[in-house]
């Protein structure tokens, strides 16, 4: 799995690094401060999933989330947040999953292995 990780703190985006370098099979391959950032990003490489702080700045969450499935068709997009009302928010604009920053690691690497799951039986 190629990963993109976006997010405007650098100490998330280094805990996530850090977090998903150690898993086999998973491979970060960018990373990105703010929306125009990702969608470069994004373009330049097309990665597999998409973490993405639902609060990025530099763009609306929904218009953003469109934006990439344009640049990207396939991408898997898992939104995070430390907000509780951005689940509802996040998965009703067509995330694949949605992971709150204070959930234990398990679950985000859990909703990374079902969202691969769900696009390899498609």
């Amino acid at each position: 799995m190629r990963i993109t990780l976006a997010d405007n703190r650098r100490k998330v985006r280094f805990a996530l690094r850090a977090l998903l370098e150690r898993q086999t099979g998973m491979e970060v391959i960018a990373e990105a401060a703010d929306a125009q950032d990702l969608l470069a990003r994004v373009k330049e490489s097309c990665p597999d999933v998409v973490l993405l702080d639902w609060e990025l700045p530099g763009m609306g969450a929904n218009e953003l989330l469109s934006a990439l499935r344009q640049v990207c068709p396939d991408l898997l997009v898992v939104a995070l947040s430390g907000r509780v009302a951005a689940r509802k928010a996040s998965l009703a604009a067509g995330v694949d999953a949605f992971v709150s920053k204070g959930d234990p690691p398990e679950r985000l690497l859990s909703a990374i292995d079902r969202c691969e799951e769900e696009c390899s039986a498609c």
